[in-house]
C-alpha cells in the first residue's frame, strides 16, 4: 500500500461492470491484475493508450470500501470534450482491460477507527463514499457523519445506498417532495449542532465548495488542523 504514486507500477484491470450513477457519471467495477488493498480516500490513475501510441491519464477516487477481493470501484464524471472520461463512458465495455496505477494518497484517508465528519459537494462524495462504506462494513457507522450537497435529486450519486441515520443530503436547487430543509446552499445550520468533538473533517468537492465549507467549519468552531481538503476539478 503506497502513500503516493512513486512506487506503484502500472497494471492491467479488467472491466467487470459499468453502472450508471447519474446522467453524467458511471461507476466502473475493475478487477485488478495484482490486487492491492487501498485505504478509504485513496485514488487510482487510469491510463488510455491510442493505436498511435498517444497516452492520456486521469486520476479517479476509489468509491469502494477497502477489502481483499482485488475489485475496486471508480466513479467517473463525464466532462464535455474530456478525452478520458468520454471514452470511459462511451467506449468501455465489460471484459475490456485498461491500465491503472495505485492506490495513491496518504493524507486524505480514513481507516475506520476515529470519528469523522465527511462533507462532499457533488462528485466530491466519491472518496467519502468509500469511507462511509468502510464504516458500515466494520459496524462503526457511529463514527461517521456524512453531509453531501447536490443541486437536485438527479445529481445524487449512490442514491439507493446512501440513505441512513449517519447521512444528510442538502439540495441547493431542487428537492424531492417531502424534504423538510428548504433548498439552498450548504450553510452553518447544516453543520452546527453536529458532534464534531475529536473528529477529523474531510471536505471534498470543487474549489469553490471546499473554500466555502472550510469557512463554515471555522464558524462552527472546527480548527484548521482538523480539516482535510481534497479539491476536484475537471479531469477530462
Amino acid at each position: 500500500m503506497a502513500p503516493d504514486g512513486a512506487a506503484t507500477p502500472w497494471q492491467s484491470a479488467r472491466v467487470l461492470a459499468v453502472t450508471p450513477e447519474t446522467a453524467s457519471a458511471v461507476t466502473l467495477s475493475l478487477e485488478l491484475e495484482r490486487p492491492a488493498r487501498h485505504r478509504a480516500g485513496q485514488h487510482y490513475v487510469v491510463r488510455l493508450t491510442a493505436p498511435d501510441g498517444y497516452t492520456a491519464a486521469r486520476s479517479y477516487s476509489v468509491a469502494s470500501a477497502p477489502d481483499d477481493t482485488g475489485v475496486i470501484a471508480l466513479t467517473v464524471e463525464r466532462f464535455h470534450d474530456g478525452e478520458v472520461s468520454t471514452f470511459l463512458h462511451d467506449g468501455l465495455e465489460v471484459g475490456d482491460e485498461i491500465d491503472v496505477r495505485g492506490p495513491i494518497g496518504g493524507w486524505f484517508v480514513w481507516d475506520g477507527d476515529t470519528p469523522a465528519l465527511l462533507v462532499g459537494g457533488g462528485s466530491g462524495i466519491v472518496p467519502l463514499m468509500a469511507m462511509l462504506r468502510l464504516a458500515r462494513a466494520l459496524g462503526r457507522s457511529d463514527l461517521v457523519q456524512l453531509v453531501v450537497s447536490v443541486r437536485a435529486p438527479a445529481d445524487l450519486y449512490y442514491r439507493d445506498e446512501l440513505p441512513g441515520p449517519e447521512t444528510t443530503v442538502v439540495y441547493s436547487r431542487l428537492a424531492p417532495p417531502g424534504t423538510e430543509r428548504p433548498i439552498g446552499r450548504l450553510g452553518v445550520g447544516d453543520l452546527a449542532g453536529r458532534d464534531v468533538r475529536g473528529a477529523t473533517v474531510y471536505v471534498c468537492g470543487s474549489p469553490a465548495f471546499c473554500d466555502a465549507t472550510t469557512d463554515l467549519l471555522a464558524e462552527v468552531g472546527v480548527t484548521a488542523g482538523r480539516i482535510r481538503v481534497e479539491r476536484f476539478g475537471p479531469s477530462g
